[in-house]
């Protein structure tokens, strides 16, 4: 886990650690199991369901267990966010009840069964966001849960789906209401169906989720997996995803895209990998702020010993220190000579190179290059992902 995330914060990424909350088993009877792992030590913490075994959501003491685990991974490792999958309570077998009757006749609960699983549910998002922020405030928590909420014949404010499993109904799981508690800072629906889906669009669900995050992020899961499924004619398709993500651009309450999964750009499907990098992720982009999190800035860069060569300019930078906020790289942004930078530094073209190295650096910038001349500017982005203002590293090269 240090080495991943050492790595990936050399390249100035983020590291969210994704973890699934109450798998403890993929396969019974085929997964490898240490002989002190937490199943054999505290077996009365655990349910068997299908092939595989959960720790028991109503169990009071296998919820603190796995809150303790989050709590020391925040405490111990420099991650940027928490990360939990869709695994709440499991998807439903048919014709197989999950067996937590004892679990919810020890508990004297006055809910009925299905309230009360969502309140065990409710219950570990709270302790684990709380245990969260109490280690290091900075740090995010996420879920990335199924694509529906609700449908909408079930609950007005659900959506426009007719989903055979939901959140609400069967993982017990009410996204929408961690989301209004502010208990989570982003929401990642995985909306692995294609547009024009007959039960579970995903240009629908793009738009509730987008109007349903009560203020918080949205990033957007994309199903790029599907491509290599035999049934899945629509991800067949080079134009798929490429017009969905031309959809999430246009709304404004999305904030951008995870994909599901890295091994299936290995084989540069539908020529998806050169789609990406030539047109939609052409230019560097920064993670965008939480400012309910942090509105702090981070001090400004330090440029110094700046020289003229012709028309290469050297400087240095160093970060001041000063701030609340730690510096976590740099950006230079390069402009046409004698152009306002006011509009032009909030296009990610004018980017011209992302500095990941906080403590400082020197560089070599060139101010005429085939006839055009350039003015630099600098600006520092902190651990919150709060970028300062910008600062000139040269003066106008007239032309």
């Amino acid at each position: 886990l240090a080495f991943m995330i050492e790595e990936t914060h050399k390249r100035g990424m983020e590291f969210h650690a994704w973890l699934n909350p109450y798998r403890a088993v993929q396969t019974i009877g085929k997964s490898s199991i240490a002989a002190d792992h937490i199943t054999k030590r505290k077996p009365e913490w655990f349910l068997v369901y299908g092939d595989k075994k959960y720790f028991d959501p109503g169990n009071k003491d296998a919820q603190q267990f796995v809150v303790n685990v989050v709590r020391d991974i925040v405490k111990r490792y420099p991650v940027d966010a928490i990360h939990m999958d869709d695994y709440f309570y499991p998807y439903r077998i048919a014709g197989k009840e999950f067996p937590d009757a004892a679990s919810y006749a020890r508990s004297g609960s006055t809910l009925n069964k299905e309230d009360w699983r969502r309140s065990n549910v409710d219950s570990i998002i709270l302790a684990i966001s709380k245990a969260i922020k109490e280690e290091k405030k900075q740090v995010r928590f996420g879920i990335s849960p199924f694509s529906v909420w609700r449908n909408q014949d079930k609950d007005p404010r659900g959506s426009d789906s007719r989903a055979g499993q939901t959140n609400y109904d069967d993982l017990y799981a009410d996204i929408l209401l961690w989301l209004q508690k502010g208990w989570i800072d982003y929401v990642t629906p995985q909306l692995y169906l294609e547009i024009g889906h007959d039960k579970i669009a995903y240009e629908k669900l793009l738009d509730w989720w987008s109007k349903n995050a009560y203020g918080k992020h949205v990033y957007i899961g994309h199903g790029i997996y599907r491509v290599d499924e035999k049934t899945s004619v629509k991800w067949k398709n080079p134009a798929e995803l490429p017009n969905q993500l031309k959809l999430l651009r246009q709304n404004p309450n999305v904030q951008g895209s995870i994909y599901f999964s890295s091994k299936s750009f290995d084989k540069n499907p539908n020529g998806w990998n050169d789609s990406l990098q030539n047109n939609y992720y052409k230019y560097p982009a920064l993670v965008p702020p939480m400012d309910w999190i942090s509105k702090e800035k981070p001090a400004t860069p330090v440029v110094s010993r700046v020289a003229k060569k012709g028309d290469e300019i050297s400087f240095s930078v160093k970060s001041s220190h000063t701030g609340k906020v730690p510096t976590k790289y740099y950006v230079i942004y390069r402009f046409p000579a004698g152009r306002s930078i006011a509009t032009l530094i909030n296009q990610p073209s004018t980017i011209f190179s992302i500095e990941v190295k906080p403590n400082g650096f020197e560089q070599v910038l060139q101010q005429r290059e085939e006839g055009k001349a350039y003015q630099y500017y600098i600006t520092s982005v902190g651990t919150n992902n709060i970028e300062s203002e910008p600062v000139p590293i040269t003066t106008v090269v007239k032309e």
